[in-house]
């Protein structure tokens, strides 16, 4: 209303610069005019406003990502009074629409996707027939939609639901599920609440997994076998970031979930020689409705340090019971690095896992309570199962963009565009109980090539060489090599 006022006094002033044209005006003409003269300077002035305003936006999203308040997915939020939710509505067919979200839409949505084509050298891309498997194929992996939504200002909403192997349909191989849905309560930035399905902060690598944003198109396999990303449960807990020193900043997080499924109704161990943990995570869990298997929780938090930016260090930890009939926990924990100078980085991650337990008998399981059990290795028939597991993966990065490539098209290979060389070298044992020959004990080296148009997609290209490896059609143990090129991106 005020820069109203302002506007019509400075057209109402510049009215007697032309005389001509007032002198004949009546004053419903004139104010007429006013009125239509400060409209389109109103109009001219907000647009500036926000022209001002989306630049601002811009330059703000350029921020160190991890640093500062969280980022906010709608620049407008609800009305701090609106209408109270109420079964007052009527209309029969329009009730669908009585939803607060469609008088005030606040939520975003988008995701990635990825899709990669392998070739082996022996034949162990399992093809769901009995002793058979393929030495190459393509896989539409992963399809992941995004819904983010700021409720108010402290209360927001982030979700992820995945379609793994979508293309395989109602073959029972796919895989969907909610990776994670959960509310955050922000107070401040030292301490917010976060309460739903949330990521487990066990290692880095399972809180960001996107295929656009890692290098290489396999997962390392420690945070696949050892640490079972993607690893998610229901429960809550907290989360901030506070400064020590002068460069210095440290990020926790903590919570109180579900707590992981370690054995079957049979009693026998999901921990195994040839999965890791993988298939003891809540969302394989033999419990249709997802309620833990028993009266325990589990615990876990991460804790990072970065002295500088650039480098980060950080050890986390995860203890839960996995046992439905027996106190027999399951302890993880790892430590994960970052350093970044200029185009280099190292990154990689290190994680332990005992299974305590895992290779004596449960009550329930048929066998006498506590007594050893064999059969834990598909190689070793008088083989322990599983209790102690371990890995890690060391992953070198290098970033560049050939001049002549963007004299060449600048357009394809301008400002944003980039080339990334990598190297990773994987090691990991699933049972070091076992002194025999171990379907557990895995090594790779990964030579990989990667060109991103934009960062925000990629294009990739890797030689995999596996000197250590097991032919899950088979049950052997092999010497296998591969070359996976994939692509993935955001949208």
């Amino acid at each position: 209303m005020r820069m109203r006022s302002i506007l019509g006094a400075l057209v109402i002033a510049s009215l007697p610069v032309m005389p001509a044209m007032a002198a004949d005006m009546t004053p419903e003409e004139i104010k007429k005019l006013v009125d239509e003269a400060v409209e389109k300077r109103l109009q001219e002035y907000e647009h500036r406003e926000g022209a001002r305003e989306h630049k601002e936006g811009q330059a703000g999203e350029t921020a160190q990502p991890g640093i500062g308040t969280l980022p906010e997915v709608a620049k407008e939020r609800r009305a701090d009074k609106q209408a109270p939710l109420s079964f007052g509505s009527s209309g029969s067919g329009r009730l669908v629409y009585a939803k607060p979200f469609v008088s005030f839409p606040k939520a975003i949505v988008g995701g990635y996707m990825d899709l990669q084509y392998r070739t082996h050298r022996n034949a162990v891309l399992e093809t769901g027939y009995p002793d058979r498997g393929t030495t190459n194929g393509y896989d539409q992996q992963r399809f992941v939609p995004f819904i983010y939504a700021d409720i108010t200002e402290h209360l927001k909403f982030a979700s992820e639901l995945e379609i793994e192997h979508g293309v395989r349909g109602n073959t029972g191989q796919n895989e969907i599920s909610l990776e994670f849905a959960h509310v955050d309560y922000l107070v401040n930035e030292l301490l917010n609440v976060r309460a739903g399905i949330v990521l487990i902060p066990l290692g880095k690598f399972n809180l960001l997994h996107d295929s656009p944003l890692n290098d290489l198109t396999d997962r390392p396999i420690v945070s696949r076998l050892v640490i079972p990303s993607t690893m998610s449960e229901t429960g809550a807990g907290l989360y901030g970031t506070f400064y020590p020193g002068r460069t210095g900043k440290v990020d926790y997080e903590v919570y109180y979930t579900t707590g992981p499924c370690g054995y079957n109704s049979s009693g026998s161990p999901r921990v195994t020689e040839d999965g890791g943990t993988k298939n003891s995570r809540q969302r394989k869990c033999a419990s249709d409705d997802g309620f833990d298997i028993n009266n325990g929780k589990a615990v876990s938090g991460r804790l990072a340090y970065s002295p500088m930016l650039g480098v980060e260090v950080g050890g986390s930890g995860y203890f839960g019971n996995q046992s439905a009939t027996s106190y027999n926990p399951l302890s993880i924990y790892a430590v994960d690095w970052t350093l970044q100078k200029g185009p280099f980085e190292l990154i990689g991650e290190a994680a332990w896992a005992y299974a305590r337990g895992n290779r004596l008998a449960i009550p329930g399981s048929g066998f006498p309570t506590g007594s050893f059990l064999t059969g834990g290795s598909p190689l070793n028939p008088i083989a322990p199962h599983p209790q102690r597991l371990w890995g890690f993966y060391a992953q070198a990065n290098y970033h560049f963009m050939p001049s002549f490539l963007t004299k060449l098209s600048p357009k394809r290979f301008g400002e944003g565009s980039t080339f990334t060389a990598v190297f990773r070298y994987d090691r990991v044992n699933l049972n070091m109980d076992n002194k025999g020959e171990n379907a557990g004990e895995w090594e790779q080296l990964s030579f990989g090539l990667n060109y991103r148009p934009i960062e925000d997609a990629v294009i990739k290209m890797s030689y995999q060489y596996m000197p250590k490896a097991f032919n899950p059609v088979t049950s052997q143990r092999i010497h296998d090599s591969a070359f996976v090129m994939s692509v993935a991106t955001y949208f």
